[in-house]
């Protein structure tokens, strides 16, 4: 192949890659007062692959929820660079690419589980029919079809922010950011959660950028775990749980290669040597 030959490949291949979902570099936050000032992130590089899933995890005060909230563009960053699906973090949120969910639900009370999921479509003026055959399809998705009528004092924790979750899909966003949504769930209905959120970002094909405390949920949930250090928080690995072979089902949570992939991300948390090869294979 020639020199030009090789170029125009390169060429070519630079301009096939898809735009990614999230593209941060060399992202700071300082956060100022009268007392002084404190710097939450420093020089955090990472971007996030249209339909991957990736959890930020580190000790608390790190800066996960902040690199979140810039993210989300309800923050704004002291320097660097941020983008989403290759716009300025505003624009995305204007375009609707993105869906949010927090800790809590934050479901309104006296809304049934069908007029909580079809708020944010009527806050954008989408019509009657569409919003009642969005929500339809969503109910469905998250298994609450019989619930549409009910109000969220009626639900359990896991059911309300399965509510939650759907009202985040209702525009079809390309990215999902979740805020430790399982936080405040028992262990039993956490993994429950987990399971359906898998099956939900499989069949809508959105990214997804998920912060917890949790190393196991990381690791069953995740394509690749982001380890952050304590503040200023950087990203100090990445950790790659793509396990070929096996299903993300509850047989997952048994299996040598899970266990493999949290060692890797607790050896990472904690600050020893990295394994010679970093990504996790099924063995």
């Amino acid at each position: 192949m020639t020199a030009a030959e090789t170029r125009t490949s390169t060429t070519a291949t630079h301009a096939s890659a898809p735009t990614p979902a999230v593209h941060v570099a060399g992202l700071d936050r300082v956060f100022t007062s009268k007392q002084g000032s404190v710097t939450a992130l420093s020089g955090v590089d990472l971007d996030v692959a249209p339909g991957e899933f990736v959890s930020l995890i580190g000790p608390s005060g790190c800066g996960k929820s902040t690199l979140l909230r810039l993210i989300g563009d309800l923050d704004q960053a002291t320097s660097g660079t941020l983008e989403v699906f290759g716009k300025r973090a505003r624009q995305a949120r204007l375009d609707q690419d993105y869906g949010i969910a927090f800790q809590q639900a934050g479901l309104l009370p006296w809304r049934t589980v069908a007029k909580n999921i079809e708020l944010p479509l009527a806050l954008h003026k989408v019509g009657k029919a569409d919003r009642e055959a969005r929500v339809r399809e969503l109910v469905e998705l998250i298994g609450l079809g019989d619930f549409a009528g009910s109000y969220p004092d009626q639900l359990s924790g896991g059911m309300q922010q399965r509510v939650a979750i759907a009202r985040a899909l209702a525009e079809r966003p390309r990215l999902l950011l979740m805020d430790e949504p399982f936080g405040a769930l028992d262990e039993m209905t956490r993994e429950r959660m987990q399971n359906e959120l898998v099956r939900i970002s499989a069949e809508t094909g959105a990214a997804v950028v998920f912060v917890t405390h949790s190393i196991p949920e990381a690791v069953f949930l995740s394509d690749r775990v982001v380890v952050m250090s304590p503040r200023p928080g950087r990203i100090v690995d990445v950790v790659d749980v793509r396990l070929p072979g096996t299903g993300r089902d509850d047989a997952l949570r048994e299996d040598q290669a899970f266990f493999d992939a949290v060692a890797a991300v607790r050896e990472a948390l904690h600050g020893a040597p990295p394994p010679a090869a970093r990504g996790v294979e099924n063995r």
